[in-house]
C-alpha cells in the first residue's frame, strides 16, 4: 500500500506539470565554447586514526610516502614503515569556464587502496592534470567524509561511504583555460537533449526578440542540438547573450518511460499514450518456513534429546483481476494502473508487456 501511494504521489507531481512547460533558453542549453574541463590527481591523505592503506597490501602507498619524505629532504630508504594513517587517493575536479588563476574550486577525494575511512585526514598538495597532461590546479586542505565506519569484534557498523569524501574550496587554479569569446562573430547552442522542435522554437523565439532589436534575425538551427546565433555589431559577447537567455521557449521531447528495476522506480513523461489493451497480473507466493522441534525422551528411559525437523509449507495465489487500460493522456495511464492494485515492480513488469504487446506508444528505457 505504501508503495502504491508513493507511486501515486510521483505521478501526480507530475501532472500538475504542463505539457510543453516554458523553460529559459539557459537552462535547456549551453554555450559551446562555456564548457567545462575534467582534473585529475594522485595524492595522499594523512593524519588518519589507523584507517589508512595497510603498506603490505597497499605498495604503491609506501612508495608515494617514501617520494614525498624525499623531496621534503628526509631520508627514508632501507626503514621499513608500518604507519596505518597513510592513505592514496584520486582526487577528481571539475575546472569551470573561464575561471582565473587564484581562483578556487572543490575537489572529490576517493580512497586507492585498503584504507577503511578517510574521516579526519588532510589532503596533502597535489597537482590536478587535465587531457593535455598540463597542471591546471594544486589541491590541499581536510578532508570532509560524510560516512563513517566504526567496529568491534564482533559486528561493523558502517554508513555511507566513509572512503570518498570533499575538500570544498580545495584546489587553487593555477592557469587558465583559455576561451576568449569577444572575437568571436557567432555563438553556438547546444541543447541539453537532443529535439528538433526543440532547436527550433530556440531559434524562432531568438529571431522573435532580436528582430525588433537589432533590426535582422540572427538565430538558425542547424539540426536536433544546435542553434547557431551571429552576434550583432556593437555588442558585447557577453551582454548579447545576458539578453537572450532568460527567453522562455516551450521545451519538448520524445514520449518516453524510465524504469529502474533495482529501485522500483518508474517515471513515466507525459506524453506516454497506450493503445486499448486488458491486462490481468497476479503471482503465486510459495512460503516455506522450517520450525525444528526438540523431542524429549520419556523419564527413566534411555533415549536422548532430539531435534526433530518440522516443515510448513504454504501456498497463496491472491486473486487476478481483469483491466482494461486505455491511456489517451498521462493521467488515466496512472490511473488505470492503480486501479489494477500492484507495487512498483508489478507496474514494471505490466509496462514491459505493455511494450512487448505493441501498445506502448512510447520509448521504454531500463536502467
Amino acid at each position: 500500500m505504501i508503495s502504491r501511494l508513493l507511486f501515486a504521489v510521483m505521478m501526480s507531481v507530475s501532472l500538475a506539470l504542463p505539457a510543453g512547460a516554458a523553460s529559459r533558453i539557459k537552462d535547456i542549453a549551453v554555450l559551446q565554447a562555456a564548457r567545462d574541463n575534467q582534473l585529475v590527481g594522485y595524492g595522499l591523505v594523512i593524519g588518519l586514526q589507523g584507517s589508512g592503506d595497510s603498506l603490505r597490501n597497499s605498495p604503491f602507498t609506501e612508495q608515494s610516502m617514501r617520494a614525498m619524505l624525499e623531496n621534503l629532504g628526509i631520508a627514508s630508504e632501507g626503514v621499513r614503515s608500518r604507519a596505518k594513517n597513510v592513505a592514496a587517493v584520486i582526487i577528481t575536479a571539475n575546472l569551470p569556464p573561464f575561471v582565473q588563476s587564484g581562483a578556487r574550486i572543490d575537489v572529490n577525494v576517493s580512497s586507492l587502496g585498503d584504507a577503511t575511512s578517510l574521516a579526519g585526514g588532510t589532503l596533502v598538495m597535489t597537482p590536478l592534470r587535465a587531457a593535455d597532461g598540463e597542471i591546471y590546479a594544486v589541491a590541499q586542505g581536510s578532508v570532509i567524509v560524510s560516512g563513517f565506519n566504526a567496529q568491534g569484534q564482533a559486528e561493523t557498523l558502517t554508513q555511507g561511504v566513509p572512503t570518498s569524501g570533499r575538500v570544498p574550496s580545495g584546489a587553487i587554479i593555477e592557469r587558465k583555460v583559455e576561451a576568449s569569446m569577444s572575437d568571436s562573430a557567432t555563438l553556438v547552442l547546444q541543447l541539453r537533449n537532443a529535439d528538433f522542435s526543440t532547436a527550433v522554437r530556440v531559434a524562432d523565439a531568438i529571431n522573435s526578440y532580436t528582430g525588433p532589436r537589432f533590426g535582422a534575425q540572427l538565430a538558425k538551427e542547424e539540426d536536433a542540438r544546435t542553434i547557431r546565433i551571429r552576434r550583432p555589431k556593437g555588442v558585447s559577447y557577453a551582454r548579447f547573450y545576458a539578453e537572450i537567455e532568460n527567453l522562455m521557449v516551450e521545451s519538448d521531447g520524445p514520449a518516453r518511460v524510465v524504469v529502474d528495476e533495482r529501485s522500483g522506480t518508474v517515471v513515466i513523461g507525459n506524453d506516454v499514450r497506450i493503445s486499448r489493451v486488458a491486462i490481468s497480473h497476479g503471482a503465486l507466493t510459495v512460503r516455506i518456513t522450517e520450525t525444528p522441534r526438540v523431542v524429549q525422551p520419556e523419564p527413566f528411559s534411555r533415549g536422548q534429546t532430539a531435534v526433530e525437523p518440522f516443515t510448513e509449507i504454504e501456498a497463496t495465489q491472491p486473486d487476478a483481476r481483469v483491466a482494461v487500460l486505455d491511456g489517451p493522456n498521462l493521467q488515466t495511464l496512472v490511473s488505470g494502473l492503480n486501479r489494477l492494485g500492484v507495487k512498483p515492480d508489478g507496474i514494471i513488469a505490466i509496462l514491459q508487456g505493455i511494450k512487448s504487446a505493441g501498445a506502448l506508444q512510447a520509448e521504454l528505457v531500463l536502467q
